[in-house]
């Protein structure tokens, strides 16, 4: 009889310590909360993934970095599409991630984009095989 694997909780707070604090610091309206709460909810998975590949510390880095960003541009899109509210936050997700992320408006830098749509691929990668 095989033993029932050990269920891991992995600490996000080594690499993204004010993760819980993402949708207070993307908000632009008091009604961003909530999607920021769900936003979060979607990349905790995500975030568990990365640490359980044992990346480096580096690299986990860059991808909360560019979670952060990510986030903060969803919050962003619905701010200037308002009937993208009534549309499920993870499909909203996906559908970011879909082509490589977003156009960050306040990023000029090419290696700061190709950084942001390699966490992007990655990220819907992963969502597609949660989806199955």
């Amino acid at each position: 009889m095989t033993q029932p694997q050990a269920v891991i909780s992995l600490d996000l707070a080594p690499f993204c310590k004010d993760f819980n604090e993402w949708p207070r610091r993307w908000m632009g309206f008091p009604e961003d909360v909530s999607p920021g709460e769900k936003i979060v909810e979607c990349f905790r998975p995500f975030l568990h993934h990365l640490i359980q590949l044992q990346l480096s510390r580096k690299t986990l880095r860059k991808h909360v970095n560019n979670l952060g960003v990510l986030g903060g541009e969803i919050i962003r899109k619905l701010n200037y599409t308002p009937s993208l509210r009534k549309v499920p936050l993870e499909d909203l997700v996906f559908d970011v991630v879909e082509d490589g992320g977003p156009l960050p408006h306040a990023w000029d830098s090419e290696g700061d984009l190709r950084s942001l749509e390699s966490s992007c691929r990655k990220l819907r990668r992963f969502l597609d095989q949660q989806a199955r």
